[in-house]
């Protein structure tokens, strides 16, 4: 398949595995970008001395272009970024932040960058600052999708920026490959369902449960990492998204945040004081983080909660990633043909 997002990246396959933490391994984003798409490296667990050495194996199982995922909110994130840079990665992926200083850096060494986003003011400032595509992310998303459905937050945007768009949310088969290239992005991103293919290092048990379970079996809630984010419906899951967290609870909660992304508490605490408005986000972010642990990394699903997205309902299989980028193709190509049926 050609698009823009093909040509650009240099990929063959206009599927592309977001960063999804602790599931975008360098094993899983090397086994994407070998069977043609874009694989890209979840850097939010990791320290920058991890981060450069798990781009160094991503280099040594493909040769092929791949990227980094920043959420630059997140502590630790702008040290990550740079070890990117340092580091020349083909592609960078920001998400919450300003991007601008990553944007230029990328582009001195030829790299490009993709900027996350969930409304038309975001993709038309990310596009004001050079990024070279948007990956937009619709309700549908799991994790942290936005209030617009990607059946209008795609077109919305695709016809409002010059630069090529990657859809989110809501996306698993060649039909939505499709219907994403008809609603004007040139690629989408399968979060769920490269999580859970053969080589994604999500616990079996979870995959085994995604299988099962429907499109109706999600939460969406900002009641669990501060974010509005959508999770997989289990009892531990509804009990963590109904519970808020007061402003004792927050401190305690966000000085834990330290521990979990290996930062210095003095660095933490000295971050509440200057934004005070992200104590609370901090706060859930410190408990949300062994809830996902013990889900995507133990397939505990009684004491742990799984980011899914509402194509859920739509996997039935856990094929390799091969298998699963061959058949889109196959299909799309297919669906493509069907389709001239309506205009004999």
């Amino acid at each position: 398949m050609k698009t823009r997002i093909t040509e650009l990246f240099g990929i063959e396959a206009p599927l592309v595995l977001p960063g999804m933490s602790w599931i975008s391994t360098p094993q899983l984003v090397a086994a994407v970008s070998n069977a043609g798409g874009l694989g890209i490296l979840a850097s939010g667990p990791l320290t920058p001395e991890e981060t450069r050495a798990s781009i160094r194996e991503i280099r040594e199982l493909t040769d092929k272009p791949f990227g980094v995922g920043v959420t630059l909110l997140m502590p630790g994130a702008k040290e990550n970024a740079m070890i990117a840079l340092e580091e020349k990665v083909p592609v960078i992926n920001f998400s919450l932040g300003k991007g601008d200083w990553l944007v230029k850096k990328a582009h001195e060494y030829g790299g490009k960058v993709i900027a996350t986003v969930v409304s038309e003011k975001h993709a038309l400032s990310a596009q004001s600052i050079g990024a070279d595509a948007l990956l937009v992310t619709g309700h549908e998303a799991a994790a942290h999708g936005g209030d617009v459905t990607s059946l209008v937050l795609v077109p919305s945007i695709a016809s409002k920026v010059d630069i090529p768009v990657i859809a989110t949310g809501g996306f698993a088969d060649a039909r939505g490959l499709m219907a994403a290239l008809s609603l004007g992005a040139e690629a989408v991103a399968m979060g769920s369902r490269f999580a859970t293919s053969a080589e994604s290092p999500l616990h079996n048990h979870v995959k085994e449960t995604v299988v099962k379970k429907s499109e109706q079996d999600t939460i969406y809630s900002n009641n669990f990492d501060g974010l509005w984010a959508r999770v997989m419906k289990t009892p531990r899951a509804e009990k963590e998204t109904k519970k808020p967290m007061n402003l004792i609870m927050a401190a305690k909660e966000a000085t834990k945040a330290a521990k979990i992304v290996k930062q210095p508490v003095w660095k933490i605490m000295l971050g509440m004081l200057v934004m005070l408005d992200k104590i609370k986000l901090l706060a859930y972010f410190g408990a949300s983080v062994p809830r996902l642990q013990a889900a995507t990394i133990k397939g505990d699903l009684d004491e742990g909660v799984q980011f899914i997205g509402q194509t859920q309902g739509l996997i039935e299989d856990i094929p390799t990633v091969q298998e699963l980028v061959d058949r889109i193709q196959a299909d799309a190509k297919a669906m493509h043909e069907s389709n001239q049926r309506f205009f004999s």
